[in-house]
């Protein structure tokens, strides 16, 4: 008896199989797939938010006819299957109850996985096997026939070479465990000839693979944030149509990009004026800057608006927007994905040639220099006890990073920019270790002759900006009461005393 089932997207568009009770649900995703043009290899069927089992056919999934499914996106790391591999009777020796039983990722093709117990022993062939026959099919002399393996699986029988590349998923086994009868038949194909067809299918694979790969990479590549071009109205950049000089060198565009990024948020948040340079340890240019002469903090100093802290409808709105997005389910990311994201990463933290460090001592006083990507830990260390008074006292340098306040190893070889994670312009506090001396915490922290050359810290002025001026959201509360106010003595409407006539 036929009957039909209806598949909904996320969009909300319909899509209705016609089915049988023999039908299998894996047949459904992939022609609802085909349908609604999504990939049947990332979305899977639920009803009533529940998860179907897709190695069921209809009959024992416990669907009614005309019943609603919804097609979700599943999880992007594939899940673990138990298989079992039940093997005919000629090649069945030697093997407890006749079966080869592994674990794989549903991902996994059932080729891959005959060639994967082929493996386990030289004995065994399951995919490329031969027969001999005449041409008229008489027993005797004649060529060799490609004697394909038949996999048959909860009922249904997988014949072809096609048939063969479709992966667990796809056949509905995303956990549990699947039981897999081997048999062999005769596929009319020559042996030679079947062997070159799978060559040339594998190769093709791989060429797609690999071209799909480059495009990933060049996508990547593309969504690094690197110096903008101007357009030209005729929509090419300004760089085809007048000649510019030749684009500023990797340091500066690296320097231009990294202070942009979340791993050090902590950073100052002030521009550094131009100070004269000096000499400091080591021979290393750097800048000093005197510890503030009040002890209120600037911000502190600075007039403000009350009116700056409170909430506006915007800011409501986009509090709302953050709370439906961090709601949404999210896909997790594969190991491909996470692979190319880490590489990525590393390719932009090679590229990183220098990073200033600006070195805030317990005073408030500060000194600036620069590091390049050779630079480690204890290079770091050493610097900063030479601008100390007290040299001996023990201290602990600290920074910020996304996953919040790291400490920096001492007499550690770690390399600042690729070990550490330092970039662009990053704050290092200096804090006394418990073994410092209390003298050591109440004296100035740098030394006479760099107090001596250090410049005062100076802030801009930020300019006041004029808020404008609110827009009329409608009547206000007092105009609304008194729309409802009513003229008679009572208290009610006049429209309210004709109801209590007969």
């Amino acid at each position: 008896m036929a009957s039909s089932v209806v598949v909904i997207d996320a969009s909300a568009r319909r899509a209705t199989i016609r089915t049988t009770p023999a039908t299998i649900l894996s047949d459904v995703l992939q022609e609802a797939c085909i349908k609604l043009g999504a990939d049947a290899s990332v979305h899977g069927l639920k009803h009533k938010n529940k998860n179907i089992d897709l190695s069921y056919p209809i009959r024992l999934s416990g669907l009614s006819s005309g019943a609603k499914l919804e097609l979700a996106l599943l999880s992007r790391s594939p899940s673990v299957v138990s298989v079992a591999l039940q093997l005919p009777e000629s090649e069945a020796h030697g093997q407890p109850a006749g079966r080869l039983i592994d674990k794989f990722p549903s991902s996994t093709t059932l080729w891959l996985i005959l060639r994967h117990f082929e493996s386990k022993a030289s004995h065994r062939n399951y995919t490329a096997r031969a027969k001999t026959q005449t041409e008229t099919g008489e027993n005797g002399a004649g060529r060799l026939y490609h004697e394909a393996p038949v996999l048959s699986i909860m009922g249904r029988e997988l014949t072809s070479f096609t048939d063969l590349q479709k992966t667990l998923a796809q056949l509905g086994f995303n956990s549990g465990s699947v039981l897999l009868r081997l048999s062999f038949k005769v596929s009319g194909t020559p042996l030679e000839e079947a062997m070159d067809q799978i060559d040339r299918y594998f190769k093709s694979a791989q060429k797609n693979e690999k071209a799909g790969a480059h495009a990933t990479s060049m996508t990547t590549s593309e969504t690094i944030p690197g110096p903008v071009e101007p357009i030209a109205p005729n929509g090419d950049t300004k760089t085809k149509t007048s000649p510019e000089p030749a684009s500023p060198p990797t340091e500066d565009i690296q320097h231009t990009i990294t202070p942009d990024t979340p791993q050090n948020p902590a950073g100052p948040t002030s521009p550094e004026p131009v100070a004269s340079t000096i000499t400091g340890p080591g021979q290393r240019p750097m800048h000093v800057f005197r510890p503030p002469e009040s002890s209120t903090p600037r911000a502190a100093q600075q007039a403000f608006n009350e009116k700056d802290y409170e909430p506006t409808i915007a800011h409501a709105k986009l509090h709302q927007a953050r709370l439906q997005g961090s709601g949404r389910n999210k896909t997790l990311l594969s190991d491909k994905e996470l692979a190319e994201s880490e590489s990525a990463k590393a390719q932009r933290t090679a590229e990183i040639k220098e990073i200033t460090i600006k070195i805030r001592f317990p005073d408030q006083s500060a000194a600036s220099a620069t590091f390049n990507n050779l630079d480690t830990a204890r290079t770091l260390y050493d610097f900063t006890k030479g601008l100390l008074a007290n040299e001996d006292e023990p201290f602990l340098l600290h920074f910020r990073s996304a996953k919040g306040p790291q400490p920096i190893p001492r007499n550690s070889t770690e390399k600042l920019i690729s070990e550490l994670g330092l970039s662009g312009s990053t704050l290092v506090n200096v804090l006394w270790d418990e073994g410092a001396s209390p003298d050591a915490r109440a004296k100035p922290v740098l030394k006479q002759d760099m107090l001596a050359q250090a410049k005062e810290l100076e802030i801009p002025n930020i300019p006041e900006i004029e808020a404008p001026e609110p827009v009329s959201q409608g009547p206000s509360m007092e105009t609304r009461k008194d729309i409802g106010k009513s003229d008679s003595k009572g208290g009610r409407p006049k429209w309210f005393k004709g109801l209590g006539k007969k």
